[in-house]
């Protein structure tokens, strides 16, 4: 029974130790999770739908009433005391008008929250592979120490042979030295990369140790008909059409604005000189003979045709950015598989060999330090090219959102 106790708890153990471990990898779909719902700039973007509701509300109230008191004589005896109650009745369709407005403006913060969260999701997805870069770029350098270090053992086992002269081992130590240089900054990089992630998540440091493993190179992005048949439901494309809606329900409620309102009042007034009581009754309204609200209106009216103007900038801009990342993704994958495939193991291949054509002694040091360093040079150029694979698919998914819809 001991015994089985002791195996139950050492069970329960390793359960522990692998959900903590699993706990502390970071996926993309928990980092993306956890940005939605802790990202102080979206929960503040979040607000303005509330904000916008409130001012719908305020649009579609009529004016208060107007009480007011007035006194004629302070003398007791020969005092007027007049009691009034005015009420503006506003005349031109001005409530309707700002209601229209006011709409507008709710529909505008609901697509504004739906761009920043596409936004948000963009600026996640590029943190998280920026790490998972730094994370490459770490095992590369480490892997490029064990191939510096062996070359630097061979080195210094011909110098002691006698079969290699000693700057061979003083070339194989500064390769070594410079490789540890950029072990020590990619280390620097890794934790420069997680505090970013960790901030586009809402947190201010790092609550994982790693990001999950996966490839490094963009998934499958849709053609440029596809992605451009879509532009008009864009968030920004839709958001700038919403600007013409907008100002054109602004040129109407400055047009309603010429028209004036019209008070009308109700009142009693009593003389204390004669003791009798009178009902008051008054209407009152401006006359719109210089004020016309005319510069308002034409105000108004431009600003429509600017939004137009810029709704045709938006357009143009979001497919000359959907061509160029599409043209940036197509050639950074194409070198992205020319690095796995063909370069890269060539250029391993040529380490091997020539590390060992050097024990051998067919070879000078040279060889393998040249070797050494197109490895490097090979490994450096396959990170920016994924970096740039990365790019082209961020920059579309700030303009499409999820490209998982597709």
């Amino acid at each position: 029974m001991a015994l089985s106790v002791r195996t139950l708890l050492g069970a329960a153990a390793l359960w522990a130790a692998a959900c903590a471990a699993q706990a502390q990898t970071l996926t993309l779909d928990s980092a993306l999770q956890t940005a939605f719902a802790n990202n102080p700039d979206l929960a503040a973007a979040q607000w303005e739908i509330d904000i916008a509701q409130g001012g719908r509300q305020q649009a579609g109230l009529i004016p208060n009433p107007v009480a007011s008191w007035d006194v004629e004589d302070t003398r007791r005896d020969s005092r007027t005391t007049s009691i009034k109650i005015s009420q503006a009745l506003e005349l031109g369709g001005k409530r309707g008008a700002r209601i229209d407005v006011a709409s507008r403006v709710q529909d505008a913060a609901a697509l504004t929250l739906e761009q920043r969260r596409n936004t948000l999701r963009a600026e996640v997805i590029d943190n998280y592979y920026g790490a998972l870069r730094a994370q490459e770029r770490l095992d590369l350098a480490q892997r490029s120490m064990a191939v510096a270090e062996r070359g630097l053992v061979v080195a210094n086992g011909r110098v002691t042979a006698g079969k290699a002269s000693p700057v061979e081992a003083t070339r194989a130590q500064v390769q070594v030295s410079e490789i540890r240089l950029e072990l020590d900054r990619a280390q620097i990089g890794l934790a420069d990369a997680y505090r970013r992630l960790a901030a586009s998540t809402g947190s201010a440091a790092p609550n994982f140790q790693a990001v999950a493993t996966q490839n490094l190179s963009a998934p499958t992005v849709p053609s440029a008909t596809q992605l451009l048949a879509r532009l008009e439901q864009t968030a920004e494309l839709r958001l700038a059409e919403l600007s013409i809606l907008q100002n054109e329900a602004s040129v109407g409620l400055e047009k309603a604005q010429r028209i004036p309102d019209l008070d009308v009042s109700i009142g009693s007034q009593y003389d204390a000189s004669v003791r009798e009581r009178v009902n008051l009754v008054g209407v009152s309204m401006p006359i719109p003979l210089f004020n016309r609200n005319q510069g308002n209106v034409l105000a108004a009216t431009r600003r429509a045709d600017q939004a137009r103007d810029l709704r045709n900038a938006t357009e143009l801009r979001l497919r000359t950015e959907t061509r160029q990342a599409l043209d940036l993704w197509q050639s950074a994958n194409t070198e992205v598989r020319a690095f796995n495939q063909q370069i890269l193991p060539a250029a391993q291949s040529a380490v091997d060999s020539a590390t060992r054509g050097f024990e051998m002694g067919k070879f000078g040091f040279l060889d393998v330090l040249d070797a050494q360093r197109t490895l490097i040079a090979a490994r450096t150029q396959y990170l920016t090219a994924t970096a740039q694979a990365t790019d082209a698919w961020v920059r579309i998914e700030r303009i499409y959102g999820d490209l998982a819809r597709f």
